[in-house]
């Protein structure tokens, strides 16, 4: 189960999703239950349908709105705001083809203070982590948790819930592992994590997405995410742009 912070603070496992928060809900009900209302964001069909079908299954939610990228999210809840349906709770992935869902989060948080945000992502590192809560999300949830737990998140940042964390990221938080390596791009400090840096370094050694995959024992979705994070956070867009400014910035 995930840890649940309350808004007082206090810290539950396992937290209920059946109280919280006033305010009004756009979820409604079925047979007198709350159902909440929700978006998914992630460039991966399968996922976005793949969790649409599981919430349809274990009842209580509704899905509102699906994207896979930026732009087709913000569209997404312009949309959903128009039709007076706007969602509760959003899942959104870190990396998405237009961009870093991080440095968007303050934007979507402020056009949309109603919107509960919770990262959905393969990035099981402390700093990620702890960048996503600071940029305004709700709570932060690893793609290889079980459908219940992220039902379980969902409804207690519904609910009212200040933070959700699913457990493996509630116990990142809680080690606090840090071992940064940071760079300049663009006069801007870049900072890569332990696994970044490793990811990193065997691409530069030539690796494949698959080769890393199995060496380091991570699927390879997981690797060929952190392959577009990489290329997000060093500003190039091939894979022998990457291998340059990683050596040049002594990142490896």
């Amino acid at each position: 189960m995930g840890e649940v912070l309350g808004f007082d603070g206090s810290a539950e496992v396992g937290g209920s999703a059946g109280s919280g928060a006033g305010g009004g809900s756009v979820g409604g009900s079925v047979g007198g239950s709350r159902v909440v209302s929700v978006a998914i964001v992630d460039d991966h069909k399968f996922i976005v349908e793949g969790l649409g079908r599981s919430f349809e299954l274990a009842g209580g939610v509704r899905v509102v709105g699906r994207a896979h990228s930026l732009a087709e999210c913000r569209r997404m809840l312009e949309e959903c705001e128009r039709a007076g349906e706007g969602p509760e709770v959003m899942l959104l992935d870190v990396s998405l083809p237009d961009g870093n869902s991080l440095d968007a989060l303050p934007e979507l948080v402020g056009r949309w203070p109603r919107v509960r945000v919770l990262m959905l992502t393969s990035y099981a590192e402390a700093a990620v982590v702890a960048r996503a809560l600071a940029a305004g999300a709700a709570g932060y949830i690893l793609k290889n948790s079980l459908s219940e737990e992220i039902l379980e998140g969902v409804m207690a940042v519904a609910a009212g819930a200040e933070r959700f964390l699913c457990e493996e990221a509630g116990g990142l938080v809680a080690l606090g592992s840090g071992g940064v390596v940071s760079g300049a791009v663009g006069g801007e400090v870049v900072t890569l994590t332990r696994r970044e840096r490793e990811v990193l370094g065997l691409i530069v050694e030539g690796y494949t997405c698959r080769e890393i995959s199995e060496r380091i024992f991570l699927s390879y979705d997981t690797v060929h995410d952190y392959y577009k994070y990489l290329r997000l956070k060093l500003g190039v867009n091939n894979t022998a742009s990457l291998v340059r400014e990683a050596i040049l910035l002594g990142l490896v």
